[in-house]
């Protein structure tokens, strides 16, 4: 298992949009889009997890995510996804960690996570500051981990 951070000119960036337009996740395609439009500036990356050469999950080290950009929270960990497959094999957490260890190295001392899941993400050192309305018009946890 390696987990690498990807910009646009990484070998496994295609690939990485083949798997995210077509994986059981809505916001999967959502995330092709945004890497086929070359939406991810320095320093943002996106994250997979790649198993015997293919792509089994991805997560995104974003300045934003669905809060409003004058928020005052950045940077996020976005869009993790583990393919059904190769769950249960803590890959998440490798991403997230991948994500954290990053943003700690370019300078940041909290990173941020939304989500409407509950109990996931606690056990990787992030705890709930709040629910927030995000720019699609709905609620989520916002999430913050101290870095330091």
């Amino acid at each position: 298992m390696e987990i690498v951070l990807m910009t646009q000119e990484h070998p496994f960036w295609d690939q990485t949009i083949a798997f995210a337009e077509t994986c059981s996740w809505k916001a999967g395609p959502y995330l092709a889009k945004m890497m086929r439009n070359h939406e991810f500036q320095d320093p943002e990356r996106v994250i997979a997890a790649i198993e015997k050469n293919q792509i089994v999950g991805y997560c995104t080290f974003a300045k934003k995510d669905e809060l409003p950009e004058d928020s005052g929270y950045a940077p996020f960990i976005g869009f993790v996804f583990v393919d059904e497959r190769s769950r249960g094999k803590r890959i998440s957490e490798k991403m997230i960690a991948a994500a954290c260890n990053y943003a700690k190295a370019i300078g940041y001392e909290n990173i941020y996570l939304m989500s409407g899941e509950y109990g996931l993400y606690e056990k990787y050192g992030f705890k709930k500051i709040g629910d927030c309305e995000t720019i699609y018009g709905t609620t989520d946890q916002l999430f913050q981990k101290k870095l330091s």
